[in-house]
């Protein structure tokens, strides 16, 4: 019997991708997917794992939909994904409305828990091995239809100590080569524009098969397919290779935006944490990719708190910050997750680590208004991605811009885009901290 299904996926892009597989699953087993919980038989809450706060998120999705099963107009709830994997005892003890969980390890017994929670009243709990799940499927796309995601690899090796991706994700598994561009240039055949290449860390890609980095060979032949713009989320600075950096600078597809999360630049906290690279290295490898790759803007990731870290080590890692002037970074309070070296070492409390964060956004900020003002007058190259009717402007990206996580650029045009559209445009100013512009007809 065809059964409608809601789907709803938190967290990250390569969660995102799970979900659009999910989707395709039950769309090909007969069901609906419908945009409304309400008046589904089933929901699919496919939930991130990786922070207490996330984990919060979720659990405040679920609730929400609870209300509607109270009320009548849902049937079954199902939890996926890494708070269900990471949590499992917790969540089926703890949350009776949830009717089943599938772990990390079982996105492809979809279709069998929804007949098992619909057809037979069971409440399953599917939790396959976690190093072995598949990783390869057809896709629902659930991003707009300009963008997609491909992700190339599932799980880590790094064993950062404050991470628990390992544990929810499994050891790392890079897929085929060949079986990437078959998906990709179906993603290229169905119109999709803008490429973003993730994994948890996609510098290391083709190591895990034999040996070779393999990441710079993949992009040449992605680059060979019909992509406007390829992005790249997430490198890690010690796998960054002489010929990944040769193949970014060449490949005028490649797009000069790469997000290079370090977290920290004190050579203690980095070591403590199980980092590879010191203060100096990171400093050596920005150079050399400015140096090499024109136009380059960088994005990365820090966390204030870390065990370690003083007044001193923070003021460090702020002086780090105005001297590289790193274009875009997102900045997060130290979170001690149950099951991590870190909650172990002796850190400073969630107040404090707020606070530093707060005052990091603030030195960001003034280096993105920086940044702003250095570019104003430019002719950009904008993705147009809709009508902003409060703005009465238009809006899109550049390519120093990535969907979801950075601000958008506003501008006005006399002939109107569609959206999908790459159109040119003259930076003229800055609006609530976004650039604003005018279309070159």
């Amino acid at each position: 019997m065809p059964y409608k299904v809601y789907f709803l996926s938190l967290g990250c892009a390569k969660n995102q991708v799970n979900c659009e597989q999910m989707m395709s699953l039950v769309q090909a087993a007969g069901h609906e997917i419908v945009p409304d919980p309400a008046g589904a038989d089933a929901a699919v809450v496919n939930t991130c794992g990786f922070l207490a706060s996330a984990c919060e998120e979720a659990i405040d999705s679920i609730l929400h939909l609870a209300e509607l099963k109270r009320a009548g107009t849902l049937k079954k709830i199902l939890v996926t994904g890494c708070m269900a994997q990471r949590y499992k005892a917790d969540v089926l003890a703890e949350l009776p409305e949830i009717d089943g969980i599938l772990g990390t390890g079982s996105y492809s017994d979809i279709a069998a828990a929804i007949s098992e929670v619909m057809e037979l009243d069971l409440r399953p709990c599917h939790l396959g091995n976690i190093h072995t799940a598949p990783q390869n499927g057809p896709r629902i796309l659930s991003t707009p239809p300009w963008y997609a995601y491909l992700r190339i690899a599932e799980g880590c090796d790094n064993h950062c100590a404050y991470c628990v991706i390992p544990s929810l994700r499994g050891r790392y598994r890079s897929r085929p080569m060949g079986e990437l561009l078959d998906e990709a240039a179906e993603l290229a055949a169905a119109g999709v524009k803008e490429l973003l290449v993730i994994a948890q860390d996609i510098t290391r890609y083709g190591t895990d098969l034999n040996g070779k980095h393999q990441l710079a060979a993949l992009l040449r032949e992605l680059a060979k397919l019909d992509f406007h713009w390829i992005r790249l989320h997430y490198l890690y600075p010690d796998e960054i290779t002489e010929e990944l950096i040769d193949t970014i600078a060449a490949q005028p597809k490649i797009l000069p935006y790469l997000d290079i999360p370090i977290q920290h630049c004190n050579d203690s906290i980095l070591k403590s944490m199980n980092r590879r690279d010191t203060k100096e290295s990171i400093r050596r490898l920005f150079r050399t990719l400015r140096e090499r790759i024109p136009g380059l803007v960088l994005r990365t990731s820090l966390i204030a708190g870390l065990p370690g870290e003083g007044e001193a080590e923070f003021e460090e890692l702020c002086a780090f910050l105005r001297e590289q002037k790193i274009e875009r970074a997102g900045v997060f309070p130290f979170s001690p997750e149950e099951g991590t070296r870190a909650a172990q070492m002796d850190h400073a409390d969630a107040e404090e680590a707020a606070r530093r964060a707060d005052i990091a956004v603030d030195v960001q900020s003034d280096i993105i208004d920086e940044y702003n003002a250095s570019i104003l007058g430019e002719e950009r190259e904008v993705l147009c991605e809709g009508f902003d009717g409060q703005a009465q402007m238009f809006y899109g990206r550049s390519y120093a811009e990535s969907p979801e996580i950075d601000g958008r650029i506003y501008f006005t045009a006399e002939e109107a885009p569609e959206p999908g559209d790459f159109v040119a445009v003259r930076l003229t100013g800055v609006m609530d901290g976004e650039l604003t512009g005018e279309r070159l007809e």
